[in-house]
Parts: structure tokens; sequence; C-alpha cells
């Protein structure tokens, strides 16, 4: 079988950029969604959520989202580290393919998940669900930092 196949084959050192990305789109939707609306100042880029956020002209719906997605942005960033060092330490622990396979890819649908809600919710229920999947999520690197530990404490 050849998804079998795959999922036995050493590739989770590619989710390391595919993470990355996870992070790094949500600030290219949200400075193409402010050129847009009020042209991207690339002088202080880090100044474009507040000025779309300080815009009356500009419907508070559409600033909280760019404020979302902003925030998906950061929230990535801040996660990215704990994937890396995962990823390395299960590679270096020896974790087999299939394992480090399978959690990497769940952890690549799971931050594309939490981006997708973090930057359409709207709601209560919506966050909390959001939060769930941050959790779920986080538990990834978790489980491969502790494998990778056990696995490193036997020899």
């Amino acid at each position: 079988m050849a998804s079998s196949a795959f999922l036995y084959t050493p590739l989770s050192l590619y989710s390391i950029p595919a993470v990355w990305l996870t992070a790094f789109v949500p600030v290219m939707l949200k400075s193409a969604a402010i050129n847009k609306l009020k042209g991207f100042n690339n002088v202080q880029p880090r100044g474009n959520t507040a000025r779309v956020s300080g815009d009356s002209k500009i419907p508070p719906a559409i600033a909280q989202r760019i404020e979302r997605m902003e925030g998906a942005h950061f929230n990535g960033n801040e996660n990215f580290p704990i994937w890396v060092a995962a990823v390395l330490a299960g590679k270096f622990a020896g974790l087999d393919n299939y394992t480090m396979n399978v959690v990497s890819l769940s952890y690549v649908f799971g931050r594309t998940l939490y981006n997708y809600i973090y930057i359409n919710q709207t709601t209560r229920f919506q966050s909390a669900l959001r939060s769930l999947v941050f959790f779920g999520s986080l538990s990834l690197p978790m489980y491969l930092l502790f494998s990778a530990a056990n696995k490193l404490a036997k020899q």
C-alpha cells in the first residue's frame, strides 16, 4: 500500500517548514486585508493593525477579524519553537517514522484548524472550540518530547 509506505518514510522534518507556514499565512492574510482597506504602511508595519482598529470608517467586525489574524500569527510564532524542539528531540531519540509522521501530520492539521477557527470566530462557543483545538494540538509536541525523553532515559 502506497499510503502505508508514506507513513513509514522519514518525513517529519518537513513538518517544520509546514508549521512555520501555518504561522506565516495569517499575517499575509492580515497584510492583504489591510492593504485593501487602508493601504499597508511598510515603514511602520507593526502599527497597521492599530491603524485599522482605530479607524471609525472600517466596520468593527472587519477590524476585529484583522486583529484575530494578527493573534493567530502571534500564537503560531509562540508555538513554533516547541514544535521544532519536539521534532528534533524525536529524531535525536530515534522515535519511529510512523509515530513521527502521524504526530506531525496531526499537528499541521491542528494548527491549520486552529487558525481557521481563530480568524473566523465570533462567539464564545467558537472561542472555546479554538481553545480546545489549541490544547489538543499542544499535546502533540508534548507527546513527542516525553516519548523522546523516555526512550533516551531507557538507553
